[in-house]
């Protein structure tokens, strides 16, 4: 028969789709990660507040063991790159007096999937926590700040890669996750 088809039998053609598999997926991502970089400004440090973004107090020490990058927010560098490419990382607002909207956002913070809690501090408003890259084994940590704002309570989010200038849009990424986790806690 052309081409050798009498002599294909089941095990070949399952091994032949399996390398063709394989080798489409070795191709997309490399290209996917290209795609993104071109696409997504080069930051790794996503914030509600551009002014006076969440502050970290738990994650210090681990950041200072991995030779982390700094936490020194760039604002006037990565805040209006952040702001064009995201503009919808913003605050949530709710109507909640700050200690209610503190354990609503701590129940939404322990329902992100693959997020460890580090610290809460309720007297402070804040929450800390990390989550690691299943890939690449990344961490990047998070701050979660509440506060009193009017008659209701302000939520602001932090979320910081350890190493690298760009998050290929991973931290804006997990501020929309958590901010649309946090909206089903406090509706």
């Amino acid at each position: 028969m052309a081409l050798g088809r009498s002599q294909l039998d089941g095990r070949t053609v399952t091994l032949t789709v399996a390398a063709l598999a394989l080798g489409a997926v070795l191709v997309y991502v490399p290209w996917q990660y290209d795609r993104t970089r071109t696409i997504v400004p080069r930051i790794h440090d996503i914030t509600t507040d551009t002014v006076n973004p969440p502050a970290y107090v738990a994650a210090l020490p681990a950041r200072a063991a991995e030779a982390a990058n700094s936490l020194t927010y760039e604002g006037p560098k990565i805040a209006p790159l952040q702001q064009a490419a995201y503009p919808d990382v913003v605050p949530l607002m709710v109507a909640l007096p700050p200690a209610d909207a503190f354990k609503r956002a701590l129940d939404a913070a322990k329902a992100m999937r693959g997020w460890t809690i580090v610290d809460t501090d309720p007297a402070a408003g804040r929450i800390e926590a990390s989550q690691t890259s299943l890939w690449f084994g990344f961490t990047d940590d998070v701050v979660i700040r509440v506060s009193a704002s009017g008659s209701g309570s302000r939520i602001d989010m932090r979320s910081v890669s350890r190493k690298g200038t760009s998050d290929f849009g991973v931290n804006a990424w997990r501020v929309r996750a958590y901010l649309a986790e946090l909206k089903s806690h406090v509706s």
